[in-house]
């Protein structure tokens, strides 16, 4: 079966996005892109950050990549969606920990904070890390899914 990524992004992502698809079909993911599927100025990061979270949300084997100027605001409107641990990663600590000790299955990077082959870097790491399955981890968790 092949892996799936939901992947969307802002005007200041977009660039980023356009050229980690690739990359990930590379590494032999099945990639969707949510958008936007064009260099808008005027849009609006939620418009395609909460159709990612929600894909994310109805198809738990998957994992989705999202992109703005800082990450931030993407993360926020991630974690809106029931389900979605989205986590702003930024070095490699951050890539680590996110899928080790919390599962993250939404990164969320900022494109005016790191360049692309740093965000291709630190998403293979983050891809490859697999969730500790640690009790005082899935205890955390299941917390979050009670909320």
């Amino acid at each position: 079966m092949e892996k799936k990524i939901f992947i969307g992004a802002d005007h200041a992502g977009f660039s980023a996005k356009e050229e980690l698809k690739p990359y990930l079909e590379g590494l032999g993911f099945l990639v969707e892109d949510l958008g936007n599927t064009m260099l808008d100025l005027n849009d609006d990061y939620p418009d395609f950050i909460i159709p990612v979270a929600k894909a994310v949300a109805e198809n738990p084997e998957s994992k989705g990549i999202v992109i703005g100027g800082s990450g931030q605001g993407e993360a926020i409107a991630a974690n809106k969606v029931a389900g979605i641990r989205a986590a702003l990663i930024y070095d490699e600590y951050s890539a680590k920990m996110s899928r080790e000790h919390n599962n993250a299955n939404v990164a969320s990077f900022g494109a005016r904070v790191l360049d692309v082959e740093k965000m291709k870097e630190l998403l293979r790491l983050w891809l490859d890390t697999p969730f500790s399955h640690e009790e005082r981890h899935q205890r955390r968790i299941d917390k979050l899914n009670k909320e």
